[in-house]
């Protein structure tokens, strides 16, 4: 079990673009280093699971998140955003103590 959720329009925002791409059944969401803020979060599509993997679900969008990059993650909301400027994921980190304009960046 994971303490990251998944919000009702990240969810359908997965399934409408794993619906679309075939051989592709997960959103990955990971943790790397770098970004104006120290750490970026990265978004891909994933065909398989890998072991060390969490397996996030809500109404059928399935994302995953590795060991590590949960660790930088605990507590956080998966969200989908659709604003005047344009539409992205964003991801609610209560552990972030900073974060750049564009939202995938972010420090601790």
């Amino acid at each position: 079990m994971s303490d990251v959720t998944l919000s009702e329009n990240a969810a359908k925002r997965i399934n409408a673009i794993l619906a679309k791409q075939s051989g592709k059944d997960f959103l990955r969401v990971s943790v790397e280093g770098g970004g104006c803020s120290g750490f970026s979060y990265k978004f891909d599509l994933e065909d398989t699971r890998n072991e060390d993997d969490v397996i996030i679900e809500r109404d059928g969008a399935r994302v995953l998140v590795d060991e590590m990059s949960m660790e930088f993650m605990r507590g956080s909301e998966i969200d989908f955003s659709t604003e005047l400027i344009g539409a992205a994921f964003k991801i609610n980190n209560p552990n972030a103590t900073a974060a750049c304009g564009c939202g995938t960046s972010f420090s601790l």
